[in-house]
């Protein structure tokens, strides 16, 4: 069979229905692959929404996302995405076309060496040489993206090749020299681990993304609740512990909440648990865990110690280490360090200030109580990922999603199509400044023509917002931060068939997410935001 078929009979075998891209000339020969399968194909506006909601269905549906791109300026477009989902760990296998095998090299029309510009944010990637390695090529990406710490793979194929004639196997083992991730962790460092546990008296976990790419929520919930430790998050572990939990104390971070960051100052014991402790966790200080031993969970060896000192390292998958302590832990002499955080939690509590427009923190948190308790809440970066992250319920089956490693503005609109395409049965918000959404407002296109429901909720406040707070507190002024030169939103939306409303003040709230919660279709809420208005 034409080598473009057998890619498709490859994703096929891999159980992927749903594919995001943009086509072209290079690419051509798959897309005529994929027009004669039963695969799905959805049609972005630009190649870096194709990336987005790659990772958005990839995050929603727990299989690998599939992006496709055709040569050059296609290929480079999806670059920010990869990035992305890079940094947070998502699962991603990316097609790029490639000029001719045979003038490759020769700075031909649309040819960008793609493999070598993605090199430092990649998993993996790979520059097609012979046709008939394609299967093995993709059983293999597929493999990479999803085990040990899940990344973007990408997979580069002349135009030429796509159009050979191959025969077509597709093996069910997978064998990579050098390619072992660690998945069961060291029974000597988890006996390490639970002992200076069990002599702690202010023990803290810490939990980051990886607890929610590796699906072990369950298991954490009832390692804290079996050995009374309280839990704090990252923003990217949002959704990793049940905020009902008496155990759950906040999220840490330069935007996270005082109690969260006042436990980890103060604990003697702190358990991060697959969580990068980069800047924005700790606030680049020193005295972030200053008093705790550390006991760093990771399923990637490189990094533990890449951040923060640690006394106790185990490396595997956060989940199997998790069911490993569950069969040997205790509960621990914690009821009044639990009970001196959750009283600070209560005192914390963050009270609805006046506003003369609507106030996001209070829109968040409203919005939080009519939503289902399975929603998904995709937040994008700026002012309103902060009041997103730190307002909104997380509970049973929610999910929180945002970019929290490479903070990429334009990023909640496609990573939220791709979420309600994953799942068109769960509510699915988008959180959106008026800066992000003009990265990215043309998928509005995207969603109409695949009849994808969405509730996007978008903040104006006239401006970059989180830039214009940071340059008042550092320069005493603002610069190039002022979008008053925006157009009209709402009739933005008519424009592309789209339903929305304009909400001024708080008290209209209520009834604008009553009518986007019953609409059979996507609902755009614009919401006036004073500029003034702080992230905290």
């Amino acid at each position: 069979m034409k080598a473009a078929d057998a890619i498709v009979e490859c994703l096929k075998k891999e159980e992927v229905t749903t594919v995001f891209g943009y086509p072209g000339a290079a690419i051509m020969p798959l897309y005529e692959a994929l027009r004669k399968s039963p695969i799905r194909h959805v049609l972005v506006r630009q190649e870096q929404a194709a990336a987005h909601s790659a990772s958005g269905y990839a995050r929603t549906s727990g299989k690998v996302g599939v992006c496709i791109a055709t040569s050059g300026p296609g290929a480079t477009n999806l670059i920010t995405g990869i990035a992305t989902a890079y940094m947070d760990s998502i699962p991603l296998v990316a097609f790029t076309g490639q000029v001719k095998s045979t003038l490759i090299g020769r700075d031909v029309f649309q040819e960008v060496d793609i493999t070598g510009a993605t090199e430092p944010f990649i998993k993996h990637s790979y520059l097609v040489k012979d046709a008939k390695d394609l299967p093995r090529i993709i059983k293999e990406a597929f493999h990479i993206a999803k085990t040990g710490r899940p990344g973007p793979v990408l997979i580069d194929i002349p135009v030429d090749m796509q159009n050979e004639n191959i025969e077509f196997s597709y093996d069910e083992e997978v064998n990579i020299r050098g390619y072992k991730p660690t998945y069961i962790g060291h029974i000597g460092q988890i006996k390490r681990a639970l002992r200076r546990l069990k002599d702690s008296k202010k023990p803290i976990i810490c939990i980051g993304g990886g607890i929610v790419s590796a699906k072990a929520e369950k298991e954490l919930l009832a390692f804290a609740e079996k050995s009374k430790i309280p839990v704090v998050c990252t923003l990217m572990g949002l959704g990793g512990m049940d905020h009902n939990s008496p155990y759950y104390i906040g999220m840490i971070g330069s935007h996270g909440d005082k109690v969260a960051n006042k436990a980890v100052s103060e604990a003697d014991v702190a358990v991060f648990m697959g969580a990068r402790i980069a800047d924005r966790a700790t606030g680049g200080s020193k005295l972030f865990a200053k008093n705790a031993d550390i006991i760093h969970i990771d399923v990637d060896p490189a990094e533990i110690g890449k951040n923060l000192g640690t006394s106790i390292p185990v490396v595997g998958d956060v989940k199997n280490i998790l069911e490993q302590f569950l069969e040997m832990a205790q509960p621990l002499n914690t009821d009044e360090w639990v009970k001196y955080l959750t009283d600070l939690k209560q005192s914390d509590i963050k009270n609805r200030k006046p506003s003369s427009n609507v106030n996001p923190k209070y829109a968040i948190q409203l919005l939080s109580e009519v939503l289902d308790q399975n929603a998904i809440l995709v937040a994008d970066v700026g002012q309103n990922q902060m009041w997103s992250a730190r307002n909104f319920k997380i509970f049973d089956e929610r999910k929180f999603f945002t970019s929290g490693g490479l903070g990429t503005m334009g990023y909640s609109l496609p990573a939220a199509i791709g979420a309600a395409i994953a799942a068109p049965n769960r509510q699915v918000v988008a959180t959106m400044g008026d800066g992000g959404f003009q990265m990215s407002f043309f998928e509005l296109a995207t969603l109409k023509q695949n009849k994808v429901k969405l509730i996007i909720l978008l903040f104006n406040n006239e401006g970059l917002g989180m830039v214009r707070e940071m340059q008042y507190k550092n320069y005493k002024a603002e610069y190039g931060v002022n979008l008053s030169g925006n157009p009209d939103f709402i009739k933005l939306a008519d424009a592309y068939g789209i339903k929305g409303r304009r909400v001024l003040q708080d008290d209209e709230l209520k009834e604008v997410f009553d009518e986007a919660i019953h609409s059979d279709e996507t609902f755009l809420i614009e919401c006036i935001v004073d500029p003034k208005e702080s992230t905290l």
